[in-house]
């Protein structure tokens, strides 16, 4: 199977798709599933991308994830660090690890992700975590909830 570049961060007879689907809170992002895994690969390869000002989800899964930045430039948390992301830039999210990305700089923010076919659900942080996480200061000025 080929999947060709149809121009503009799109992919011809692959369809765009909001985020999620599940009532979490997040904002201007959409999903496009290039491979869902075949022939003893079990990996789904998926792009997304942010507008200006939106953001995933703030979430840990106990499955990683594999970023690649291939256009614009933002931030994202991993673990209690928010970091500076642009193009080319490769993003490593550990197992049970929280993770957010934003497009922040005026700008999209598209990137491709590979993650296991066989995967958890998302977790969500209840108030506890959120405590925690916004006793960082770098964090809690970071995070959408």
């Amino acid at each position: 199977m080929v999947r060709h570049h149809s121009g503009g961060f799109r992919w011809e007879s692959v369809d765009v798709h909001p985020y999620k689907e599940d009532g979490t809170h997040f904002k201007s992002i959409t999903r496009q599933t290039l491979f869902k895994g075949a022939d003893g690969m079990p990996v789904e390869f998926r792009y997304f991308e942010i507008a200006e000002g939106g953001h995933s989800t703030l979430e840990r899964h106990e499955h990683v994830h594999l970023v690649m930045i291939i256009r614009g430039s933002g931030q994202v948390l991993v673990g209690d660090r928010v970091t500076e992301i642009g193009t080319h830039d490769v993003v490593h999210v550990p197992p049970l690890t929280w993770h957010q990305f934003r497009a922040t700089s005026g700008e999209e923010l598209g990137f491709l992700c590979v993650v296991s076919t066989d995967r958890d659900r998302p977790q969500r942080p209840g108030p506890r975590e959120l405590e925690e996480l916004n006793a960082n200061e770098p964090v809690a000025s970071f995070i959408r909830v």
